[in-house]
């Protein structure tokens, strides 16, 4: 008889190893400064594909003896994702409440001096969009919308490693050592 693995249970480390990664590399960004470069979303982006794949890898070799269906694959990479996502909207209040307040309003601030550098947007429509930026750039707000928009990067990022490290063996030749 096969031993039932609890997908929650069996990710939970490795959702916290990959939020704990997450809040350690935006502080390192904070410190540096670089918290407006765009080309630091890329390398985070870069880690999280590759601790992803890893942890999905981890998961399929110790938890279900080599074996994962792209079902189950998508399936801990979420759980993985919701962990982190979780840590990643408690760190988010942090950052803008505790950590540095200022940074909604260094945010306003840069959004304005973008929009204004391109030269085509008009005054009014600066001045509407800056008013709608003040309201979502609560830590209230921002927060919940950062649990939601990393679960959605989790789900695509899930489905794209999921390719990757599913691994079905056949049924009838292949059984698992006990």
């Amino acid at each position: 008889m096969e031993e039932k693995v609890n997908p929650w249970k069996a990710n939970l480390n490795n959702g916290l190893i990959m939020g704990l990664a997450g809040v350690i590399f935006t502080l390192v960004i904070w410190i540096m400064d670089l918290t407006f470069n765009k080309s630091v979303s890329y390398i985070f982006l870069l880690l999280s594909v590759f601790l992803l794949y890893y942890f999905v890898k981890s998961y399929r070799d110790n938890h279900l003896h080599g074996r994962i269906t792209y079902g189950q694959s998508v399936g801990a990479g979420v759980i993985i994702f919701f962990y982190y996502a979780v840590i990643s909207a408690i760190f988010t209040y942090l950052l803008y409440t505790v950590i540095d307040p200022d940074l909604p309003a260094k945010m306003l601030a840069f959004v304005e001096d973008q929009m204004r550098a391109t030269g085509k947007v008009p005054e009014s429509a600066i001045d509407t969009a800056m008013q709608l930026q003040k309201k979502f750039l609560k830590p209230e707000i921002t927060a919940p919308l950062s649990l939601l928009g990393n679960m959605f990067y989790g789900v695509v990022l899930s489905l794209i490693v999921g390719i990757f490290t599913k691994k079905e063996g056949n049924p009838l030749i292949d059984t698992p050592a006990n």
